[in-house]
């Protein structure tokens, strides 16, 4: 047929085209034109459902089973049009909660549980790894197929560095963590995925369209002309449709084939998480199906064809597709349909790798790395990049691991039978998910206890048989059972042996799973979390547009602790328009001292679940909040005060217009009281959180100190940051001691005339070295001479060091500070070109303990009281401080009135009578 190049040729060349759509398909994105965002491209997206196992598996079934191979596809085909009542749902839950991946959903719905999670991720692997391995063997053998004669196909004879196969895996892992791990959030679109799968899934179906025209109408003189052959051949049997096992067969692979379109990783990535808008269900429930009938009209026809040109047992059902052409001699449209199987199989993987190595980041490394303390202070800033990698090392490892199942154990088996045990692991998750969305009472127990259960009774009735047939285990087990016990078989549990292989794995897994998870969900209690998680669930539609207000939740958390944390993952731009859309939608502004409400500590959590998890998000947000469980009693307590409220404003509501304005104005007051109690609860946690810091640094050195025994050096080194911890508290505690008499009214200062120029000549000179050793420029423009104000001259230092300070923090190169008489005021300017302060915080800069959005109450780079004690000093002086800004420059301002117009407060009369004396 073809040479060895040729071959790999068009192969490597089939793999760049995708690489162009995708790379083309991600460039019109990045200009709004998002092609993706189109129904018809989601609804071909789906057809990733028809992988190599469709494209050849199919025939091969239809050769030795007959039309039972359509049990596949009449399941999803019924299916489809519930999908606005199943799958919506499903969306729906998924872009609200901001979930990527079914190991996320399921672990969500029961508590956001770790273990849950985990074991789901575990089991997908062990269930779709064999299935990536059977797209494997299918490109391998085809591209054998292409090269050999057809009766003479060793698979796997060759050692893996000559083996093509192992190359073509490594070109897709590529492919995937190219265009599969751009982008941290493992929810956000994969616009040029989704072109390509949609890409992939129009040419499986015109190669596979073309070579069965091929087959009825040149081959053949038609369809009828084939069936005709068939039975003088002796095939009647493949025609009748009750089959070899009768109608339960027909029952239980369509039941198994709909739980594997809503629930196989593959189909949940591409139905749920790349989903734009749920109104593409529309097109999804009738485009879907009519795929599915287009791409099996000629499946019967190519097997029967194939069984009368090569008889029973001379060549591999699963290579009639191909087998045929070759046999024609039609060389081209033999390459033409390998293209298309190497399609059908490259789909899969792509897209299955992406599902399984979020689920892998999400579920087993994140909540792994996260619960160590030690890793979160250390790494906490790498978080991002941690998580990209893990992904993308997860992707090159699920496909090595798929390819070495199939070096191993796939040459054993058809195609079919490995699809269709993947197919029964994933049903093991359909219990969990359908009681999830639709059954409150369903609990966290119930579900970890079925999909147990399900998954190893799973094992030992289809995967232990497979180990058995390659060598790996003793062949009596399957002959005289586990443990010598007859009833104990693997492929016939119980003595049921007249199910087929597969149904009989189906039922002894899905039913057993299904009573544990009803049984024990019924006699188990459920937790808060898992109950408040299970009403949203289940009334998604209720909750979607209040979910933050929704959840109850009770404890206690930083504002700035929770803009911190999101920084970590979605960098300060990221973090700044998620915060703005959450004011935007709230209505009220976001106080960065203040402490977190509810709403906003589960919105940050909901953002964190879009990207690590809904377990690793729980992790990183208790790691800043101090969360307090809430039991079952107050959980029905708040409903009940929710209830009693929402009755009360409808009776308020009815009220006149004149009561409602009497109680306005009482109202006011008493929000004034409030929030004065509120601000000084504050001030107290806020100096107590700021305090603890220098006091942990301490103790511990102090501890070190104690208990070992330490060079001089190193005795020398932490006895200078004990010194340094206790000046930083003496500086906080005489600053709030300031700020205190500030207050009360109780500071009185000394006043006397002061020049101007020489006090800031004087305050640049102290900060000169700083500015040296920082290697920043430092200018001064002093337009004025001789300017006397009435002032206290060490407090007005105080002011303009504490700015020049605080410009030598963020400036990048340059510092300016500037001085000039505007209408015989003088105005003080100091000037930084750093990166600035946002527009939204400058009404904030001045008040007690603001930080900015780089810090956190963790590690501050100072201790947010230099500005509010500078703007007390100015007052008092009766001036003015003020920010802007000019250009790439952030503006200090400070406003000086003339002296002879100054009045202050709590001047004693010796200064008085001096001033009036001068």
């Amino acid at each position: 047929m073809f040479s060895n190049a040729v071959v790999i040729s068009f192969t490597f060349g089939y793999l760049a085209l995708l690489f162009a759509i995708a790379y083309l398909s991600e460039r019109s994105s990045f200009r709004s034109k998002k092609l993706s965002s189109n129904p018809i491209i989601y609804s071909l997206s789906l057809a990733v459902y028809c992988t190599a196992w469709t494209y050849y598996g199919s025939v091969g079934r239809a050769a030795t089973s007959g039309i039972e191979f359509l049990t596949i596809y009449i399941g999803p085909s019924l299916i489809a049009p519930l999908w606005w009542l199943v799958m919506r749902k499903i969306i729906r839950i998924s872009k609200v909660q901001r979930i990527a991946s079914i190991a996320d959903f399921i672990s969500s719905r029961y508590g956001k549980n770790i273990s849950l999670g985990s074991i789901v991720t575990v089991f997908c692997l062990l269930g779709i790894i064999p299935y990536i391995s059977l797209q494997i063997k299918a490109v391998a053998l085809s591209f054998d197929i292409l090269q050999s004669p057809l009766h003479n196909i060793q698979e796997s004879a060759l050692p893996f560095f000559q083996d093509t196969a192992f190359y073509l895996a490594l070109g897709l892992a590529l492919f995937t963590i190219l265009f599969g791990t751009r982008n941290i959030e493992a929810t956000a679109q994969h616009e040029g995925l989704v072109m390509t799968i949609a890409f992939e899934s129009l040419f499986k179906l015109m190669a596979f369209l073309v070579v069965g025209v091929f087959v009825c109408y040149f081959m053949f003189d038609g369809v009828a002309d084939i069936f005709q052959q068939a039975s003088s051949s002796g095939l009647d049997h493949l025609f009748v449709l009750q089959g070899e096992h009768g109608v339960s067969e027909w029952f239980w692979m369509s039941m198994l084939s709909m739980m594997a379109i809503l629930f196989l990783p593959r189909q949940f990535q591409m139905g749920v998480i790349e989903n734009t808008n749920e109104r593409h269900l529309n097109t999804a429930m009738w485009l879907f199906p009519l795929y599915l009938l287009l791409i099996n009209i000629f499946v019967l026809p190519i097997a029967l064809g194939g069984l009368v040109m090569f008889g029973w047992g001379n060549v591999n059902a699963d290579s009639f597709v191909l087998a045929l052409p070759i046999i024609a001699d039609k060389s081209w449209l033999a390459l033409l349909v390998y293209l298309g199987g190497f399609s059908a199989a490259t789909s899969m993987i792509i897209v299955a790798s992406i599902a399984l190595s979020t689920m892998v980041s999400n579920n087993l490394v994140m909540p792994l790395l996260l619960l160590s303390k030690n890793f979160q202070l250390r790494h906490q800033h790498r978080i991002g990049n941690i998580l990209i990698w893990s992904r993308r090392l997860a992707i090159l490892a699920i496909i090595l691991l798929s390819y070495i199942y199939y070096r191993m154990v796939g040459p054993q088996f058809s195609l079919v039978a490995i699809g269709l045990i993947s197919f029964v692991a994933i049903a093991q998750l359909a219990p969990a998910i359908i009681g999830g969305i639709y059954w409150k009472e369903g609990s966290r127990a119930g579900a970890l206890t079925g999909i147990l259960v399900g998954f190893v009774l799973w094992f030992f009735t289809l995967v232990v048989p497979t180990m058995i047939y390659a060598g790996y285990l003793p062949e009596s087990i399957l002959t005289e059972g586990l443990f010598g016990l007859d009833f104990l078989k693997p492929d016939a549990l119980f003595g049921f042996g007249e199910l087929s292989y597969i149904t009989h794995g189906l039922v002894f897994s899905l039913l057993p799973n299904l009573f544990c998870y009803l049984v024990i969900s019924l006699f188990s209690r459920q937790t808060s979390k898992e109950h408040n998680q299970a009403v949203v669930f289940v009334d998604i539609f209720k909750y979607s547009t209040i979910l933050d207000t929704s959840i109850i939740w009770k404890g206690q958390a930083y504002i700035r602790d929770i803009q911190s944390l999101l920084e970590n993952f979605l960098g300060e731009e990221k973090t700044k328009d998620a915060l703005q859309q959450y004011v935007d939608f709230k209505g009220s502004k976001i106080d960065g001292k203040m402490k977190a409400d509810p709403e906003l500590v589960n919105y940050a959590e909901r953002l964190l679940t879009g990207i690590i998890g809904a377990a690793s998000a729980r992790i990183m947000v208790a790691s800043v909040v101090k969360e307090e469980e809430i039991s079952m009693a107050e959980v029905l307590d708040i409903l009940k005060e929710t209830q009693e409220l929402k009755h009360l404003n409808e009776e308020l509501q009815q009220t006149s217009e004149a009561l409602r304005n009497a109680t306005a104005s009482l109202q006011k007051m008493n929000e004034t009281l409030l929030e004065n109690d509120k601000l000084k609860d504050e001030f107290i946690s806020t100096v107590t959180h700021e305090m603890k810091t220098p006091i942990t640094s301490i103790r511990a050195f102090s501890e070190i100190l104690q208990d070992e025994d330490l060079p001089e050096e190193d005795r020398n080194r932490f006895l200078g940051i004990i010194i340094q911890e206790t000046d930083r508290m003496t500086r906080m505690i005489d600053q709030v001691l300031d700020l205190e008499r500030f207050d009360s009214g109780q500071q009185q200062l000394e006043l006397s005339q002061v020049d101007l120029s020489i006090l800031l000549l004087e305050a640049a000179d102290s900060m000169s070295q700083v500015f040296k050793d920082k290697n920043i420029q430092f200018k001064l423009m002093l337009n004025i001479n001789h300017y006397f104000i009435l002032a206290n001259e060490d407090r007005i230092k105080q002011v303009v060091l504490n700015l020049l300070s605080n410009a030598a923090k963020f400036a990048n190169s340059e510092v300016i500070l500037k001085a000039h008489l505007e209408d015989k005021t003088a105005i003080v300017e100091i000037l930084d070109d750093g990166k600035g302060i946002p527009a939204e915080d400058i009404p904030y800069i001045f008040d007690k303990f603001y930080q900015a959005k780089n810090q956190t109450s963790k590690k501050p780079l100072g201790s947010g009281l230099g500005l509010a004690i500078s703007k007390k000093i100015m007052d008092y002086h009766q001036g003015k401080i003020k920010i802007e800004r000019k250009g790439t420059y952030t503006a200090f301002q400070l406003v000086f009135p003339q002296i002879n117009k100054l009045t202050l407060p709590n001047i004693n009369s010796e200064n008085e009578q001096n001033t009036h004396s001068r």
